[in-house]
């Protein structure tokens, strides 16, 4: 059975590395099924032999699962806005069927479309289910209406294809949108709510996420209006994490405690059980045992009473997996059967899988089916795990159960702990040193005593439940507070770069020499051992730091409407804008910190900001606070914040001025503008665009030019500093030019592409912006001058690399979203401009 399943698990993961899913699949599956059922029954007739039948039925269920998630991935796939109505405003009928998440600025919310109209024609081929956004118009403030799940709207809506930007290490909106059923993403213009309540009676799922919904404003309306940790306290009940704030989820995350914030298996097996019991003392009365025995009725109860909640959780992977182990136990009981404890995972893994094929691309499957596999492995001689009874502890005093049952709750931790430290590095970059620590107050706290009152709070008449709801928020208040000290200790928290597979592999042949049942105290040698195979997660990959000396790299991120490229020498490291800002929302937090997390740069030798534009200088303080730096170089006023922050943190920053050159690990950095009495002024004498610090990176073969968004004057000012030596020393290089002010009508003039004589130019600018951005006359002019002219919304990141050998060629760019591309990310060709 565990061959079968981890078959079809393997054939279905196979799909999900493909870039499509392949011609004629379907007919491809089955021939090669007959193959494999020819190979069965030729068996049966002639041979016989065992090992032979499970290879030809570990075939079938692989050919199995590759087929489900064709299906799944086709029927996804086939759903997506077709092209001809991107961009254009269309008219949606339809139901909310999700819970929103509301903030003081908008609402996001899925929708289920019934309808779609575009001029007053229907479309007929229209997406079942699409992503809306609605948010204040610019310039024109209001109120967003309250969106409700199982409300009906006729929404006037732009919509779009799903696209998201895509770059290593950072989130994959085209992926999450792929699993959600998403076929299109759009922001809402305008509304009119048709029936404020259209829930038929069958709808089981959209009543429950207006259940939920209720759930949600209950506890708003009864905690205070300041109280902080209100978010929390919904997600403890509910699964909705919206309203935590980041700060809040920077303790969570570096104490190691995120995976309590959030409806654990242990919070639905509590409530399983807790039905259970229910269940047992009222069927327990008169004769209703004769009919159904206790068991049978308490274990059916419970998997009622875990699905109901996993439900109500809005179906958390952690809460999947608790709930279908309850439900295979109770199976179990009411057939008769014995099954072990991994007969019992290995199910709990196939259901889930089996409902969500995506759901190994979530942090949370590996987590909670990563640490129940560890428990169950490395417990499995344990007498009376955490005291659950097994009939040996009524010969032991009580003292002794208490003893044992604190050793191996401690044994367990540390279990755990270990286990999860590769994939806590894959997904989360940090290992948290004060994890155990903090495990060990807030697992009983927030299990047996927050969690419970919350709950209770939020089910319970408003008069009982506000009197539960508040000791709940304080009792996190105060444990909140003693978290956010650990996580202020400096050794808190240690960060590292996402392992390679091979370190993965060797870590986890290290965890299970650690980590096997039996006694310790024969075996520390070994097990210390397999801790030390474990250090090879913190070996930062070969990809990471094979440059030589006059060798450089640069990474092009895929930032949107804005600007921020990493160039790395040898040793050093050059960070050019940090991209742009909307509200909270940065580009250095969404997409800069994580790529740097992901490749364990925690250290930045000097930061270049152009000039003062909110796209070019977004992240710059959310940067300051994560990663340190030695040194800033930019045009900006003396007013501005950033300069100040720098100040304060003792880095120091330079004005950016032509002339200013320096040389690390024999590469060359050159400023090129603006002029050389430039200073940081209260009042600048041109606008900032013309302001830009333009950086020219060099070595024996390249010359890579970062110019910000100087606009024509500028760039006239530029053409004149070009003397024929300069041109003369760059004839012979391979130039690569930014395309200034992101490929903007003012700028890319003919003189100053007719001087650099690109080979190759680039562009960040953001999908379908607002701005036109590049404009097409620039497109045409690098067109007509045989430049390819490499935009980051159809090649996603870009990632360069430049030998410094003349007698070897610099190695292709890679494009992430033409190199590294799965079945849900649009092709380069379809992302119509």
């Amino acid at each position: 059975m565990r061959i079968n399943i981890a078959a079809f698990i393997a054939g279905g993961s196979l799909l999900l590395f493909l870039s499509a899913v392949p011609d004629h699949w379907l007919l491809i599956c089955i021939i090669l099924m007959l193959f494999c059922m020819i190979g069965v029954y030729s068996n049966w007739c002639f041979t016989r032999r065992p090992d032979v039948n499970t290879i030809c039925v570990g075939f079938i269920f692989l050919i199995l699962g590759f087929a489900w998630n064709a299906y799944y991935a086709q029927q996804r796939l086939s759903n997506v806005l077709p092209i001809e109505y991107e961009g254009k405003d269309i008219i949606l009928e339809g139901r909310v069927n999700t819970l929103p998440q509301s903030t003081p600025s908008g609402a996001k919310f899925s929708f289920e479309v019934d309808q779609a109209f575009s001029v007053r024609e229907k479309i007929e081929a229209f997406p079942p289910q699409v992503y809306l956004s609605w948010q204040p118009a610019w310039r024109n403030p209001q109120d967003i209406p309250v969106v409700v799940p199982g409300q009906r709207w006729e929404l006037k809506v732009k919509i779009k294809r799903p696209y998201g930007s895509l770059n290593p290490h950072t989130f994959d909106f085209e992926r999450w949108s792929f699993h959600q059923d998403f076929g299109a993403s759009g922001s809402v213009r305008s509304g009119e709510l048709l029936l404020e309540k259209d829930i038929g009676p069958t709808e089981f799922s959209l009543a429950m996420e207006y259940r939920r919904w209720q759930l949600r404003e209950k506890i708003r309306r009864l905690l205070p209006r300041d109280a902080r940790y209100g978010g929390v306290i919904a997600a403890l009940v509910m699964g909705d994490q919206n309203a935590i704030d980041q700060e809040d989820w920077r303790v969570f995350n570096a104490t190691g405690i995120g995976h309590l914030i959030s409806i654990s298996g242990l919070h639905v097996t509590m409530l399983a059980g807790f039905g259970a019991l229910v269940a047992a003392f009222v069927w327990r009365r008169n004769t209703l045992p004769l009919l159904i025995p206790v068991g049978k009725v308490a274990a059916a109860v419970g998997f009622l009473t875990a699905f109901i909640y996993a439900w109500l959780a809005g179906f958390q992977i952690p809460a999947q997996r608790t709930m279908y182990m309850v439900g295979v136990v109770a199976f179990a009981l009411w057939s008769g059967r014995n099954p072990r404890s991994f007969d019992i995972w290995w199910w709990a893994l196939a259901f889930v899988l089996l409902v969500d094929p995506m759901a190994p691309y979530t942090p949370g499957f590996w987590l909670s089916f990563g640490a129940v596999a560890a428990i169950l492995f490395a417990m499995q001689d344990s007498e009376g795990l955490l005291g659950v009874p097994t009939g040996k502890e009524l010969e032991l005093h009580w003292r002794h159960r208490l003893t044992q049952a604190l050793r191996e709750a401690c044994r367990v931790q540390a279990v755990v702990t270990i286990a999860l430290l590769p994939l806590t590095l894959y997904w989360f970059y940090q290992v948290s040193i004060v994890s155990p620590l903090a495990n060990a107050v807030a697992i009983p706290v927030v299990s047996y005593i927050v969690t419970p009152l919350a709950i209770a709070g939020a089910l319970l008449p408003d008069f009982i439940g506000r009197w539960l709801l508040l000791p709940a928020h304080v009792t996190m208040d105060y444990l909140a507070i003693m978290l956010a000290w650990m996580a202020n200790w400096k050794w808190a928290v240690t960060w590292s770069n996402q392992p390679a597979w091979w370190a993965i592999v060797l870590s986890t042949i290290g965890i299970v020499i650690a980590i096997r049942p039996g006694s310790i105290q024969g075996s520390a040698t070994s097990r210390a051992a397999g801790l030390a195979l474990c250090t090879s997660l913190f070996i930062q990959p070969l990809s990471h730091v094979n440059l030589a000396n006059g060798e450089f790299r640069a990474t092009v991120l895929d930032i949107g409407q804005g600007t921020a490229v990493l160039i790395e020498t040898k040793t050093k490291r050059l960070l050019y804008d940090t991209g742009p800002i909307q509200g909270k929302d940065n580009a250095g937090q969404r997409i800069i910190l994580p790529y740097l997390r992901g490749r364990g740069i925690n250290h930045i030798d000097r930061m270049v900001i152009s000039h003062s534009d909110s796209d070019h200088i977004g992240g710059a303080a959310t940067l300051l606070k994560e990663i340190s730096f030695e040194s800033m170089m930019g045009s900006l006023p003396s007013t501005n914040p950033l300069l100040a922050n720098l100040e304060e943190r003792k880095i120091p920053a330079i004005p950016c001025r032509f002339g200013q050159q320096w040389s690390w690990d024999g590469v060359d950095f050159r400023i090129w503008h603006p002029h050389e009495d430039t200073l940081f002024e209260e009042q600048q004498n041109r606008k900032p665009n013309e302001m830009s610090c333009v950086l020219e990176v060099r070595n024996r073969n390249t010359s890579f030019w970062l110019t910000g968004d100087v606009e024509k004057q500028g760039e006239a000012e530029i053409t004149e500093r070009l003397t024929q030596i300069v041109l003369n020393h760059l004839k012979d290089k391979n130039l690569i030019f930014m395309a200034p002010h992101h490929g903007s009508k003012t700028s890319s003039s003919q003189e100053l592409l007719m001087a650099l004589s690109p080979d190759e130019a680039f562009a960040q600018n953001g999908y379908r912006n607002r701005y036109g951005h590049p404009h097409p006359t620039v497109t045409a002019r690098y067109q007509g001058m045989d430049i390819p002219f490499y935009q980051t919304p159809t090649t996603g990141a870009q990632i360069w690399t430049f030998s410094s050998n003349p007698d070897l060629k610099s190695s292709e760019p890679i494009f992430w979203r033409r190199d590294i591309s799965r079945l849900w990310h649009r092709p380069a060709a379809a992302v119509n401009q």
